[in-house]
């Protein structure tokens, strides 16, 4: 669709646009790699896992690790990052605003686990906005940047995909977005870009005037 028509669906990714998930696992995961000496920084994981499918992250954790990972690894990350976001996740800066003036449909969907998205909602405040509108990658055969999740989400809404915008901080999700013929948001950090996206923002602010809506 082009700037300034009205979307059918906006459709929100989650963890860095909605919560401020990423920081927290980034951490977790980093302080694990480095306990079996693979010289990572919390930035550089962030980076580096930042829009990964569950599948994905497994695949480049392996190939970190340069061998099969110890028995009960994973499970162990698994409730260390779970915790972590229970005791510290919130709402990304003005995202709440943003959802309680929203006057047009939106859900979100996201490459994370199932989980791992209705803790962040549940513990920040946001699940009750969303209900039944939360897709992840665990509900189609492919996650971003496959269009899959999108596609998924503009039909259970009874969205037309090119009537809808899609809030994305990855490249996987921008390229997901644009795979599935939607308008795409670029949220980012101050002075960093992310390519192929249709226009980048840096605070929440700014969204209502991105998406061209009426706020009530």
């Amino acid at each position: 669709m082009t700037a300034g028509r009205r979307p059918d669906l906006v459709i929100f990714d989650c963890d860095g646009v909605l919560v401020d998930s990423e920081v927290i696992v980034a951490g977790v995961l980093a302080g694990y790699l480095r306990q079996f000496d693979v010289e990572i920084t919390d930035e550089e994981c962030e980076r580096e896992f930042a829009g990964l499918s569950q599948e994905k992250a497994t695949e480049r954790v392996l190939a970190l690790l340069g061998t099969s990972a110890p028995a009960g690894w994973f499970d162990s990350l698994t409730r260390s990052v779970d915790v972590a976001l229970r005791a510290r996740v919130r709402p990304v800066p003005g995202v709440l605003d943003v959802i309680r003036l929203l006057d047009v449909p939106f859900c979100v969907a996201s490459n994370g686990r199932p989980e791992k998205v209705a803790l962040t909602l549940r513990t920040s405040g946001l699940a009750r906005y969303f209900e039944h509108r939360i897709f992840t990658a665990a509900d189609v055969a492919h996650g971003k940047p496959a269009p899959d999740l999108f596609l998924l989400a503009a039909e259970r809404c009874g969205a037309n995909p090119r009537r809808c915008v899609v809030v994305e901080d990855s490249a996987s999700g921008i390229a997901a977005a644009r795979a599935a013929g939607m308008r795409v948001l670029g949220f980012v950090p101050a002075n960093q870009t992310l390519d192929g996206a249709d226009a980048l923002f840096t605070d929440m602010a700014e969204l209502p005037d991105l998406l061209s809506l009426p706020m009530s």
